[in-house]
Formats: C-alpha cells, sequence, structure tokens
C-alpha cells in the first residue's frame, strides 16, 4: 500500500544538512540500570503511551519513502519488547528496497536467543554496550548485571554472521585501566570498538564530572603503544574511526563534549512514545504519536518538514563547575542510545 509519494523531496534541514538516518528507540525499558544512563529506580511509560509495534513500523515506512537510508533500533534494551523480532521482519523488508542498512543497539544480556533470528531478518551488524570485562566491575557499572549473558550474546551474534561493534564510555576512576586491554580483547574476538564520552542526559543520581574522561587524553595514551591513523570510514553514526598500528580492529571515538560532530548531523532521533528529536542535546521534540493516531500518515508527513525546519545547529553539553547535572532532563534511555 503507497503510503506517500514515491519520490518526495530529500531531508534536508535548515543548514543544508541532509538527513537520511532514523534511530527508533522502541522501548524506554533496560533489564539493567548503567550509572552513566540511569538512576538506580526508574519510572518507565505505561504501555497505552508507547507506540505499537505496527505504529512504529507504519512510521518507519513513511520515514524510509522520505529518504532515509540506514535505521537502528535502539532502546531502554530493544530485546525486551515484547515481539521485537516482527518489528526487524517489518522494516528489514525494506532492505535494497530503500533501505540500506538496519542495526540495532544493544546491552547484549539476550542476544544470545535473538542473534540467528535477527540475521535472518536483515540484520548484518549490532552494537554491544559493555564498559568492561571485570565481572565485579561490570555489576558495579550495570547495578546487578551479569556479564557472562553478555559474553554469550556476543559469541552467538558472531556464530550468527553479525559484525559486532563493542560501545564503551570511558569513564575515569571506573575503567580507564580497561580500554588498552578491551581494544586488544576485541582485535582478538574481531570485533569493532567505539569509546564513547559520557553525556549530561538525565540524573542518574550520580555526578558526572566525577568520572568524565575526554577521549583526546584517550586516544592520546593509545597512540604511545598503537599509533592511530584516521580512516576514511562512516557507519551513518557520528563516530569517527582510526586504524590501530598492528591490529585489524578499527577504533571509533564519539566525542560530544572535546570534538562537536555536529556540522554534518544527518540524525533524528523517534522516542517509543512517538516523540520525534532533532538533536539528542535538546528539549525540543514534535510529537509524531498524536497526529497519527487522530490522523493518520497524512497527518504526519507535514510534521517532518516541521522537524526538519526546527533541526537546531548544535548541541550543548556541559561537565564541570557551573553546569547542571544534566543537559536535557530526559534520560539516554528515553532517546535511544
Amino acid at each position: 500500500m503507497a503510503i506517500v509519494d514515491p519520490a518526495p523531496a530529500p531531508m534536508t534541514d535548515g543548514l543544508g544538512r541532509r538527513i537520511n538516518y532514523l534511530r527508533i528507540s522502541v522501548t524506554d525499558r533496560c533489564d539493567l540500570r548503567c550509572r552513566y544512563c540511569m538512576a538506580e529506580r526508574m519510572t518507565f511509560l505505561p504501555r497505552s503511551q508507547v507506540l505499537t509495534l505496527e505504529e512504529i513500523a507504519l512510521l518507519a515506512d513513511l520515514f524510509i519513502a522520505r529518504g532515509v537510508r540506514r535505521i537502528r533500533l535502539t532502546g531502554g534494551e530493544p530485546l525486551v519488547r515484547r515481539d521485537i523480532l516482527d518489528l526487524v521482519r517489518r522494516i528489514g523488508r525494506h532492505l535494497g528496497g530503500g533501505l540500506d542498512e538496519l542495526t540495532m543497539t544493544s546491552n547484549g544480556t539476550r542476544l544470545a536467543q535473538h542473534a540467528d533470528a535477527l540475521y535472518e531478518a536483515g540484520l548484518r551488524r549490532i552494537n554491544v554496550s559493555l564498559d568492561t570485562l571485570d565481572t565485579d566491575r561490570f555489576t558495579h557499572v550495570t547495578r546487578g548485571g551479569d556479564i557472562r549473558a553478555v559474553l554469550d550474546g556476543l559469541a552467538a551474534a558472531r556464530l550468527a554472521g553479525l559484525a559486532v561493534k563493542i560501545n564503551m564510555v570511558a569513564l575515569k576512576g571506573i575503567n580507564e585501566d580497561e580500554i588498552l586491554p578491551m581494544l586488544h580483547w576485541c582485535n582478538a574476538q574481531g570485533f569493532d570498538l567505539t569509546l564513547i564520552e559520557t553525556m549530561p542526559l538525565g540524573d542518574t543520581g550520580e555526578d558526572r564530572s566525577d568520572h568524565y574522561l575526554p577521549l583526546t587524553k584517550v586516544a592520546a595514551a593509545i597512540d604511545t603503544q598503537h599509533r592511530l591513523t584516521p580512516v576514511d570510514m562512516r557507519t551513518g553514526g557520528p563516530a569517527r574511526y582510526h586504524a590501530v598500528d598492528g591490529m585489524q580492529t578499527r577504533l571509533g571515538l564519539i566525542t560530544p563534549m572535546t570534538r562537536n560532530f555536529c556540522a554534518d548531523c544527518n540524525r533524528m532521533r523517534m522516542t517509543c512514545e512517538g516523540k520525534i528529536f532533532m538533536c539528542l542535546g535538546h528539549e525540543d521534540h514534535i510529537d509524531f504519536k498524536t497526529a497519527f493516531r487522530d490522523g493518520g500518515i497524512a497527518a504526519v508527513e507535514p510534521l517532518i518538514d516541521r522537524s526538519l525546519r526546527l533541526k537546531p545547529a548544535r548541541h550543548d553539553f556541559r561537565i564541570g563547575a557551573g553546569a547542571s547535572p544534566a543537559a536535557v532532563q530526559r534520560h539516554m534511555s528515553v532517546t535511544g542510545g
């Protein structure tokens, strides 16, 4: 069923940036409580406020028709959403017919039971959040998680044929001593590694400035052991990649604090509540759910153009003296990573 003109104008924002990447949070729920991401006690949305999987699929159809070429499913933890594989299959049908890639970000705890089905549905890459390889430290960072489930999930993903990238948030005083060992481990496993600076999103009950670790410092330390060479590789997101001397693993750096990457932003984010956030670092959003439930797809399409006009030039993240605990009040799990 055709829902829009098959050849609409490309999605270009008010600054001339081409928007072709949509990150969809399918749930705000997660089975972990990572200290830099969530508060220990979270209040999650009631089911009535969350988009159904059919609604998410129809909105994804619209964005693909408008020129989105990559979609990433996120959370919370996407694999805790019941029947999530139905959504993956539904969106995956667009691969080769408008959609270039469908990927997912996961904490890996449920990946062992879903890896084969995800590959069959069209996923070829998955990002897995893993900030430490130490069992006790993992339990501390995640407030109770079991690293064995994640390691089992990673093994299953590799066997299923999924390319794996490890996402590691660099945390001063917590895991900075593990960054180089993690790089060596990823190389042995055949995984790429992306390091991420912690961002002031939501009140987690802890002072982020205590653990903020600039990646400029981290990269300089790695370079003394393994020369880093920038490479012309992009996977749709903000990471800037480097070849690592003596390794097959590519190292990505996501630096929202030290090296702003907004000038060539190509992304929008849709929450599980149907809110479109034009920027991770701003509270401004547009409510697609109400429009969709009141007037269907026809009521939503004009809102895409409004979103493009309102997309800001950049975020304004700050950590340290004089900065508020959170640049925005919503937690990372609400918008999706």
